[in-house]
């Protein structure tokens, strides 16, 4: 069996965690398929936005069992090899160059919150839950704490990479991690409106406002000068020309024509 499905339904393509019967915990196998299923994807001029879901009750429960049981054994090297490769996964994920949405329709512990932080929108269902357990079990949360931080702010860190404490989705929304909450009748609904706003936007302008969230921190003066570049590039591009041409004759930009 996949521990990961595609399913590229015009411009969307939903890639699908597939081991409910372990709530979708992730170990070598499900991390190397997610990695080239995101790449493929990414180089796929078809696809303009990529939902990242999961099958049965729980969203994603963090590294495998049995996978963790196996690295107990490992060497220092080899537990260094496994920890980049997901970190290599989450990065994938986090610089994926179209718009992600995470569908987090359960549980989503450790790792599982660092895939939902690495997404650019985030709905969550009313019964959906978060917790980054790894104090617990003797660990920390450091391959996916870069983007995990990013999400919640260093304040949030403190407490719940500290307390390993369980939190609700509301919570979670209220800290930065979850933009939307949702009922769960509610919850493809609203996965189809953002799609719909996504799906209007220029794909190489997308591509760009992600570039410009990411940017490093920078002193003031040499962001001005690889912004101002952002747009100036953008203003003399084929589709920053086609996106004001069509603004001004009141009419749909080509990108859309052929959804």
């Amino acid at each position: 069996m996949n521990a990961v499905l595609t399913q590229i339904n015009g411009p969307v393509a939903r890639v699908t965690l597939n081991r409910p019967d372990i709530h979708n915990a992730f170990d070598d196998q499900l991390i190397s398929e997610l990695t080239h299923t995101l790449v493929d994807l990414d180089q796929n001029p078809s696809v303009r936005v990529l939902v990242l879901q999961s099958e049965g009750k729980s969203f994603c429960a963090g590294a495998d069992l049995n996978w963790m049981k196996r690295m107990v054994k490992y060497s220092e090297q080899e537990n260094f090899d496994d920890a980049m490769a997901l970190a290599n996964m989450l990065q994938t994920l986090n610089d994926f160059s179209k718009p992600t949405i995470a569908r987090v329709q359960g549980a989503a512990f450790g790792g599982g919150v660092g895939l939902v932080a690495c997404c650019d929108l985030v709905v969550a269902t009313e019964r959906a839950s978060f917790c980054l357990s790894e104090v617990k079990l003797g660990l920390t949360p450091a391959t996916i704490s870069p983007f995990v931080i990013e999400a919640m702010g260093k304040q949030q860190a403190r407490r719940y990479f500290l307390t390993a404490e369980r939190f609700s989705a509301q919570v979670a929304q209220s800290i930065g991690l979850v933009h939307e909450v949702v009922a769960e009748d509610q919850l493809a609904e609203q996965l189809d409106r953002w799609i719909e706003l996504l799906l209007m936007g220029g794909p190489g302008a997308q591509k760009d406002a992600k570039g410009l969230i990411n940017l490093p921190a920078l002193p003031i003066p040499e962001r001005k000068k690889i912004t101002s570049e952002f747009i100036a590039r953008q203003r003399t591009s084929a589709e920053g020309q086609e996106g004001l041409t069509a603004f001004f004759d009141k009419r749909s930009p080509n990108w859309l024509e052929s959804l």
